[in-house]
């Protein structure tokens, strides 16, 4: 499994109106078929450029879900944010590969 990871860091100005717009273009990417669930979070960190950041992880089941994502649909989802939002939010991008897992179980 592969996490593809989004990190943004969103003005201050645009804050609520990103958010709502993320909590519709997550299910979107989730759409194209190419990943089993996304988590978004925020993070707990102050940056020195202030606004706040968030990270949005993407889990697939292989390289090339991953690869067909950015292949097929990667442009056009990520254009949408940029044309709404342009130097208002930073965002980059990670991949993580899951090498082992572990869970807590509570009696």
């Amino acid at each position: 499994m592969i996490i593809y990871n989004v990190t943004a860091n969103i003005d201050d100005s645009i804050h609520e109106e990103w958010l709502t717009w993320i909590k519709e273009h997550i299910p979107q990417v989730l759409a194209t078929g190419n990943f089993t669930e996304a988590k978004l979070t925020k993070v707990l960190v102050e940056e020195e450029m202030g606004g706040v950041t968030y990270s949005i992880q993407y889990r697939a089941r292989s390289r090339e879900d991953l690869d067909n994502y950015y292949q097929n649909d990667a442009d056009r989802l990520r254009t949408e944010g940029l044309k709404k939002f342009a130097d208002k939010m930073l965002a980059f991008r990670t991949e993580l590969l899951i090498i082992d897992e572990y869970t807590v179980s509570f009696k």
